[in-house]
């Protein structure tokens, strides 16, 4: 049972290892961690990570680290924010005097901006953290590869 535990393991790191698949895997777990779908965002990954055959698995999960309880409120404002100004309706800037009185009815007012603004930002990062990572992936590649080539 051990073995095959490591074997998985081993497996899963080595899985869509390059540059694109890394790349891809953080972008999609960037923007499934932006989601305010809270409570529900392993289960996202899970769906993606089997329905999206060429990203990393490990990289997904990694990129819904973006949603730590530090990022949270930042992440959750900026997404109002964003749909707030989409939608152009009588939604007023979130502040503290709004959470006084918050009621189920008004929590299911407020999501609206929130979740389509978030759907904005959430592509905007992943878009974002894509170029990057795979940038970066690419480059500590290509040192590996020379690496390698001058060991020989």
């Amino acid at each position: 049972m051990k073995w095959k535990i490591k074997r998985f393991a081993v497996r899963l790191l080595k899985m869509n290892n390059s540059p694109r698949g890394i790349a891809l895997g953080v972008a999609l777990g960037v923007f499934i961690g932006i989601l305010p779908l809270y409570g529900l965002h392993t289960l996202l990954v899970i769906i993606v990570a089997i329905i999206v055959r060429p990203a990393n698995k490990i990289a997904i999960f990694l990129g819904t680290s973006i949603s730590l309880p530090p990022t949270v409120p930042p992440i959750t404002w900026a997404g109002y924010e964003i749909g707030r100004h989409l939608l152009k309706g009588d939604f007023e800037p979130l502040t503290w005097s709004v959470f006084k009185g918050i009621t189920l009815e008004k929590v299911l007012f407020y999501y609206r901006p929130l979740f389509l603004g978030s759907l904005v930002l959430g592509f905007v990062c992943a878009v974002i953290f894509y170029c990057l990572t795979f940038f970066i992936t690419r480059k500590i590649n290509l040192k590996r590869k020379s690496a390698r080539r001058k060991a020989v």
